[in-house]
């Protein structure tokens, strides 16, 4: 089931959710639905494209989880990470799916528990890439008037670790390089296409999906190249959870979600499997798991090392 969105959420940039890092709190209603055993799962995800015909990994997502759990899940469509993070704060919905750094800033809170994480693997996590006619052969060529798009500030592959690349190489945003932020990894790629942007940094999953048609990347094989991957990930992805998750619904999701994701659900669930890069959960991660990502988002002036719920 597809619930509606919620949109005041989306009004929240990044830096909203830095700043509240105060006391959530729930209504009656919240806690009394999170003690019902016949409760749905609610799952907060952001828009993974805007094809209405392509096949969306969320719904075969929630159809593998109802069945291993035998309850009911319900999507809830959210703009952004940052509202990920805040309807999981405020005790909207149950669970979300997220990457590390949002992760990291929404389990410095102290107000979101980090159910299950899968760490990276050594492969590279992001590319930046250009059209195959760019002048620009490698990150050296990047100056002050370039225009670099990024999809969120709360991405990790789209911006965290390119930040991070692009300042082991030198470049620091607005002084270097002319950062943009589409929105979304699929409107960075048509900011490169229209010619709005020089450089498109992004996950190294959509490069992979040149010439298949796939809305997500609108290229085909040889039209665009990389100048520059950053380094792998110390955790990929992260289902995040309400600290007020009731206790039978913990259990089912720690039981049921490895079970998910395995190689046999991997064509249903498409680009949500291969964000988790074929490593083995980590089932109630400690804290200290995120502690690596602190060091690399003060590269990119958001400092996540100090928040805490009060």
């Amino acid at each position: 089931m597809r619930a509606r969105a919620l949109p005041a959420l989306g009004l929240l940039g990044l830096g909203a959710v830095v700043a509240l890092t105060g006391c959530s709190t729930s209504s009656p209603d919240a806690a009394a639905a999170a003690s019902d055993p016949d409760a749905p799962i609610t799952f907060a995800t952001t828009p993974l494209g805007d094809d209405p015909g392509a096949e969306n990994p969320i719904d075969a997502f929630a159809s593998l989880v109802e069945a291993e759990t035998g309850r009911e899940v319900e999507i809830v469509d959210v703009p952004d990470y940052t509202a990920v993070v805040e309807a999981l704060r405020n005790h909207h919905v149950d669970i979300g799916f997220m990457s590390g750094f949002p992760s990291a800033l929404a389990v410095n809170t102290g107000e979101v528990d980090s159910l299950i994480a899968w760490p990276g693997n050594d492969d590279p996590v992001s590319t930046c890439l250009v059209p195959d006619d760019s002048p620009l052969q490698s990150l050296e060529d990047i100056a002050p008037e370039t225009v670099v798009a990024f999809a969120d500030p709360a991405s990790s592959s789209g911006y965290f670790m390119p930040v991070a690349m692009l300042h082991d190489a030198g470049l620091e945003r607005d002084a270097d390089y002319t950062p943009l932020f589409s929105g979304g990894h699929d409107m960075s790629f048509t900011a490169l296409k229209e010619g709005q942007a020089d450089v498109a940094c992004t996950s190294t999953i959509f490069p992979q999906l040149a010439g298949t048609g796939d809305p997500m990347f609108p290229f085909e094989k040889g039209e665009t190249r990389s100048i520059g991957e950053s380094a792998s990930m110390p955790v990929a992805v992260t289902v995040l959870a309400d600290q007020q998750l009731a206790d039978d619904k913990r259990e089912l999701l720690l039981d049921a979600l490895p079970n998910v994701f395995t190689e046999e659900n991997a064509e249903e669930l498409g680009a949500m499997m291969e964000a988790m890069q074929g490593t083995e959960p980590v089932l109630e991660p400690d804290d200290a798991l995120f502690q690596p990502f602190v060091d690399i988002a003060a590269i990119a002036d958001v400092d996540i090392s100090d928040l805490s719920g009060s």
